[in-house]
């Protein structure tokens, strides 16, 4: 075992660091060392943010996205497409869509994909709440951006089959080549699904 080279608050931060997302220990060190070095700047305001973060998170009643109001900046925005829902699987994936700015549309969060592997059932989704708000005056579309795979394909015919009494049209993300790829560094299930829905040129 690695001998310690610093305080237990140092370690601390340390370790924490470590369980997000990209960062290991090594990485975790060098951020944890970047911020001690730039207190000032950094380490004070990184700590008063995330208190005032943690007091204030909320998660919006209506789509399910996470903010410090609800309900949330996005649902409160009125140049926003009522017509449009677009239904994602968590609040990363309202997120990319929203840095996109391919739409300007209402979301609702699931909160997960369906998983028989994984014991995730339509109780454990906002499956009754995403009928409701689908069934609202006004919605045009639902547009599916759930994930290309084998649960997120399930989910999607799961959720269109809930709907399909309403008169709204159920649309889902295209899927094949993406802007820039090259076709020699594609698996074959994105190269079939790109030549079956193939476009006019």
């Amino acid at each position: 075992m690695a001998q310690a080279v610093a305080g237990p608050e140092i370690e601390r931060l340390i370790q924490l660091l470590a369980r997000l997302p990209g960062l290991g220990p090594r990485s975790a060190r060098r951020a944890a060392l970047h911020l001690i070095a730039r207190r000032e700047q950094l380490l004070g305001p990184l700590g008063e943010a995330m208190r005032v973060a943690n007091e204030r998170l909320l998660v919006c009643a209506s789509c399910g996205n996470v903010d410090t109001s609800d309900p949330c900046t996005i649902c409160r925005d009125a140049a926003r497409d009522p017509s449009i829902l677009v239904v994602v699987e968590g609040v990363p994936d309202l997120w990319a869509l929203e840095r996109s700015g391919a739409v300007k549309a209402r979301y609702h969060v699931l909160g997960g994909i369906l998983s028989a592997l994984d014991g995730v059932r339509p109780e454990h989704l906002a499956v009754d709440a995403f009928v409701k708000r689908s069934s609202e005056p006004g919605v045009a579309e639902v547009i599916l951006a759930l994930s290309a795979t084998v649960d997120g394909q399930t989910t999607a015919h799961y959720l269109t089959d809930l709907v399909r009494h309403l008169p709204v049209r159920v649309t889902r993300l295209a899927h094949g080549v993406p802007v820039g790829g090259e076709l020699d560094y594609l698996d074959e299930g994105t190269l079939s699904a790109a030549i079956r829905q193939r476009t006019a040129f």
